[in-house]
């Protein structure tokens, strides 16, 4: 059945890159409603921003999301991989600005406010997208894939040619509490010389040693190093987790990515929708439905932090 959260939870902190301060509430909602954004500062009906995959707009280096109008919001993919991670299909997010905060640059956060609340399951059947065929998208060397599964599985593999980071690969069926045990801590990470690039075009002004991993040549120069030896790697299916939630359904598939980002998981999304015979819409439940990423999840299911 589907799920909201018992009650309200309030979050504060700086977006990454605009580095303005911001105040989100993640809501409970009916039945049926989705995730849906809601620009506080702003008023009407314009103020409201879904988040789902026909509202992604290109933006660098994060997942945004505009309404009609041109309202948006921005460096969202981390609130939503903890919503799947968490299994909330519904929740209304009031923001009072365009970026949410990236905390501690992970989905940690997220998910501790998420299971402290509680959920509460709703008088409606969980409606899943399950892909019938592979789909794939590929730019240079980068390749997003979705192929047929009962689940939702992923792989990642990544490639830096930063010796701290290097060539990763790793493979995780989703189920229950697999994306909050193994994914939900890992940090955005980038190399010193692209915090540099970035604050020298505006961007990542809100970017800090404790909410990135910053790496230079060999070193980890964000203090206490990694919380995972390839956290990179998590890090980057943690960021595909959020992204392939804006289908507005849980996906039971497979996913791959090579070198992926963003705007090339959107992509696949597209590629997906605008292909009747790749997917289709069923009701999930029993044994099928205790296999989605988020069922059964607990507190203990959390990664310890120092």
């Amino acid at each position: 059945m589907q799920q909201t959260l018992t009650s309200s939870v309030t979050f504060t902190g700086f977006g990454l890159h605009g580095g303005a301060p911001v105040r989100m509430v993640v809501k409970p909602a009916p039945a049926g409603h989705g995730i849906v954004f809601l620009r506080s500062d702003l008023g009407g009906a314009e103020a409201v921003v879904p988040a789902r995959w026909d509202a992604v707009v290109p933006s660098r280096l994060c997942t945004l999301v505009a309404n009609a109008a041109g309202v948006s919001v921005s460096t969202i993919e981390h609130v939503m991989a903890a919503l799947a991670g968490c299994a909330i299909h519904n929740a209304l997010i009031e923001i009072d600005g365009p970026e949410v905060p990236i905390l501690d640059g992970s989905a940690v956060p997220f998910v501790e406010a998420f299971l402290a609340t509680g959920t509460v399951t709703q008088d409606a059947p969980v409606r899943a997208i399950r892909v019938l065929r592979t789909v794939e998208v590929c730019e240079g060397e980068a390749v997003a894939r979705l192929e047929p599964a009962d689940t939702l599985e992923m792989s990642f593999e990544i490639d830096f040619d930063v010796p701290a980071i290097g060539r990763q690969a790793k493979r995780l069926n989703l189920a229950n509490g697999a994306f909050v045990r193994e994914l939900s801590d890992s940090r955005t990470f980038c190399r010193q010389v692209d915090v540099d690039a970035m604050r020298a075009n505006g961007l990542a002004l809100g970017g800090t040693y404790e909410n990135a991993v910053v790496f230079e040549g060999d070193r980890v120069l964000s203090p206490g190093g990694l919380r995972h030896e390839d956290e990179p790697v998590r890090h980057k299916m943690l960021d595909a987790m959020g992204d392939l939630a804006l289908a507005g359904a849980p996906i039971m598939g497979r996913y791959a990515g090579m070198r992926a980002g963003h705007a090339l998981t959107n992509r696949l999304l597209r590629a997906l929708f605008a292909d009747a015979s790749a997917w289709c819409e069923v009701e999930v439940g029993g044994v099928a439905g205790r296999k989605l990423p988020g069922i059964g999840v607990h507190a203990a299911d959390l990664p310890s932090r120092a």
